[in-house]
């Protein structure tokens, strides 16, 4: 585990796609799971501009090299 999260690092620092990618869909899947979730207005209010600034730094960052 501690191997993972030193390679997930490490990988955000040299800005290499697949640490970044992860990143952005997990900014992703958590803006969606904002938009369903129906107890807390906050969450769903941000829900678009979580999802947004998910897919828009999947888009930059697919050209990111490996």
């Amino acid at each position: 585990m501690i191997m993972f999260i030193s390679t997930f690092l490490s990988g955000l620092v040299r800005f290499r796609r697949g640490s970044w990618e992860m990143l952005a869909t997990v900014l992703i899947a958590m803006g969606v799971v904002m938009l369903m979730q129906p107890f807390l207005l906050v969450l769903y209010s941000y829900s678009f501009i979580v999802t947004l600034v998910g897919t828009v730094m999947f888009i930059i960052v697919s050209h990111f090299p490996e």
